[in-house]
């Protein structure tokens, strides 16, 4: 079921064996960041991009059906043509969590359609473990103007 709350978000960060779909090759990237931040805090990651075969010594994978063993969870860090079509590969892949860093048409109706938990709109580094400050005052900030899960 799509939704934004707390408790949807906390069970997303609770699963650790996450791919990150879309995942730059350049390490300035943002996607990138979100990547190497989940790998510091313990996750074990997978890179899905069909432009990359490694990404920060990690094998990457082409699509998210390819990985072996399954991930729990998938955040989906593409702009929205591309996301629309991660969704629909993640959902064929078995997953029930996903994490669309910005919203994408239908995906919230397809997402109820395919028993899938979503999270959407908001960045992920809100609300990872141990954020650093800067992102816990964008969160700060989303609270003050009632953009914060509840």
């Amino acid at each position: 079921m799509p939704t934004k709350s707390m408790a949807d978000i906390e069970e997303f960060y609770r699963q650790k064996r996450l791919a990150v779909l879309g995942v730059s090759r350049n390490e300035k990237e943002y996607s990138r960041m979100v990547f190497r931040s989940l790998k510091e805090r313990g996750y074990d990651v997978v890179p899905v991009n069909p432009n990359a075969t490694e990404v920060d010594g990690v094998s990457c994978y082409a699509r998210v059906g390819e990985v072996t063993p399954a991930v729990d969870g998938a955040l989906v860090l593409l702009p929205a043509g591309g996301a629309s079509l991660a969704l629909r590969e993640c959902a064929q892949a078995g997953l029930k969590r996903i994490w669309l860093r910005n919203d994408v048409a239908g995906a919230k109706e397809f997402c109820r359609q395919n028993g899938v938990q979503l999270i959407s709109g908001h960045c992920p580094f809100m609300f990872m473990p141990n954020t650093p400050s800067f992102h816990q005052f964008h969160a700060f900030l989303n609270k003050l103007i009632g953009k914060y899960p509840s």
